[in-house]
């Protein structure tokens, strides 16, 4: 791909203020980054539109080539910190990539992309599995069908819902735990936040792997138990 060649514009010279602010311009070379990098996207964006595009007219390579590129990210950004483990998780993301399937000749193309769309059937499929069942979890389903309704309003780019769904969630885990025994506060950083195996947490809280695992349970009660008690609670 040719960069692009760009020369930086002159700066129109603005009145000194009673601040003393005067216009600057930034160096060329930043504004020739700043244009490649612009390039890169779109090129990398316009690809993405072909790669939709076949997938729609029932091309199961491109259509696999998605859901290989953005299914880790649904994974660790929208299911896992919603559903609360792993199992849960990985049932609903082979639940996602089977409604994506189904559903795909629907999809409409949009200048942020497919992500925030594949992001949306999996809030759903979580949606689903929350009003299903009884889980000790951090987000309730009028959380989800809120994030919905705002995705539906005003799509944005994969980096930016993803940077948003993991701070979410772990600032809301940050606040809880402020709250609880702090024992029960180092079990979920340990296990949730810093993603530690069962075992070295345990070593972490000198006791043994099922000593753990109860604790771990009784922590995740206390944290739902302090989510309930927040204001505006639905539960």
């Amino acid at each position: 791909m040719t960069s692009l060649a760009l020369t930086a514009p002159a700066a129109p010279v603005l009145p000194r203020s009673r601040w003393g602010w005067v216009a600057v311009r930034p160096p060329a070379g930043e504004l020739c980054r700043v244009g490649r990098v612009q390039a890169e996207e779109t090129a990398e964006l316009e690809a993405e539109r072909q790669l939709c595009e076949r997938a729609r007219a029932g091309d199961r390579a491109a259509l696999g080539a998605i859901l290989r590129r953005y299914g880790p990210r649904l994974y660790r950004a929208v299911l896992l910190p919603r559903l609360g483990n792993t199992a849960a998780a990985e049932e609903a993301l082979s639940t996602t990539y089977i409604k994506v399937v189904e559903r795909f000749a629907q999809f409409n193309w949009q200048n942020v992309g497919v992500y925030p769309w594949l992001r949306v059937v999996a809030l759903r499929v979580a949606l689903d599995q929350l009003r299903a069942r009884k889980r000790e979890v951090l987000f309730e389903p009028g959380d989800i069908e809120r994030e919905i309704d705002a995705s539906e309003r005003e799509p944005r780019e994969a980096d930016l819902l993803e940077r948003h769904d993991l701070a979410a969630a772990k600032g809301r885990v940050e606040r809880l735990l402020r709250q609880i025994n702090p024992r029960y506060a180092l079990a979920i950083r340990l296990r949730v936040l810093e993603e530690r195996s069962r075992e070295e947490a345990a070593r972490e809280l000198e006791v043994s792997v099922s000593t753990f695992d109860v604790v771990l349970h009784r922590a995740m009660a206390a944290l739902r138990k302090a989510l309930a008690a927040e204001p505006g609670s639905e539960r």
